[in-house]
């Protein structure tokens, strides 16, 4: 069943309004027709199953069949600050976290950053961002769409780290101490985990100890060193498999 996002004020007593581009896609490619079911999400964690009622050209009116929470939600929201990777690697780095579990990405300017933050092409970019994420959202059945945030630079994505449970800075000079110990060590419930990757090139030797001066706890992803793309992946999904979130249940 086609899964789709709407704002909550959309949502009435039992009728859904659909609007945006969601209305092109149902009725131009999709080419659904009243009295076929849809699945309405309102972005946090309430999910309808509806019947379309009718079809014009701004939007789509659904009525409502049976409402439920979504139950595809990680316990644990996982912040992924991202240092900004060059060409399109940030479009992966976004579709592939989104469908993994994260719940934010907020992209860092580091030192070794290379892409130039221009104001004239920001607003485009979180656009296109965000557009990726929902759809990696739908996609994956997911009862939120994760926002992917203006980019911020190291020092206060450090300050926004310290608010969370636990963070963590996965490091290739690390060696021995992983996620899981890490996890393990953790003595109160953990609710809210920072996952901190470099861009091309990593952190400098500053930034890094910048990040242990504040908390940040460094770990391995293993033995072989991954690219800034896939760095992410791999700790998210290590994150959620030992909460049980993933590849079976404690």
């Amino acid at each position: 069943m086609h899964r789709f996002f709407v704002n909550k004020d959309n949502i009435k007593e039992s009728t859904i309004i659909i609007d945006g581009d969601d209305v092109n896609h149902i009725s131009k490619v999709l080419r659904l027709k009243k009295e076929e079911e849809i699945i309405v999400c309102d972005g946090n964690k309430n999910e309808y199953i509806c019947e379309i009622h009718q079809i014009n050209k701004k939007e789509i009116l659904c009525k409502i069949k049976q409402s439920k929470i979504n139950e595809n939600e990680p316990e644990v929201e996982i912040t992924l600050f991202q240092g900004l990777p060059k060409a399109q690697k940030m479009d992966l780095i976004i579709q592939k976290c989104v469908e993994i579990g994260v719940v934010r990405i907020q992209p860092v300017i580091t030192k070794r950053t290379v892409v130039k933050v221009e104001n004239r092409d920001l607003k485009g970019k979180l656009e296109r961002w965000n557009r990726i994420s929902e759809e990696a959202a739908k996609q994956s059945k997911r009862g939120i769409i994760p926002k992917v945030l203006e980019p911020i630079n190291f020092e206060d994505a450090v300050l926004l780290m310290e608010d969370m449970d636990i963070s963590i800075l996965p490091y290739e000079n690390q060696h021995g101490h992983g996620i899981k110990n890490v996890l393990n060590e953790k003595t109160t419930e953990i609710k809210k985990v920072g996952i901190f990757i470099g861009p091309e090139g990593g952190f400098d030797d500053q930034e890094v100890n910048i990040c242990l001066s504040k908390g940040i706890i460094p770990v391995t992803l293993g033995k072989r060193i991954l690219r800034t793309e896939t760095a992410g992946f791999a700790a998210t999904i290590m994150i959620l498999y030992e909460i049980g979130d993933m590849g079976g249940y404690k």
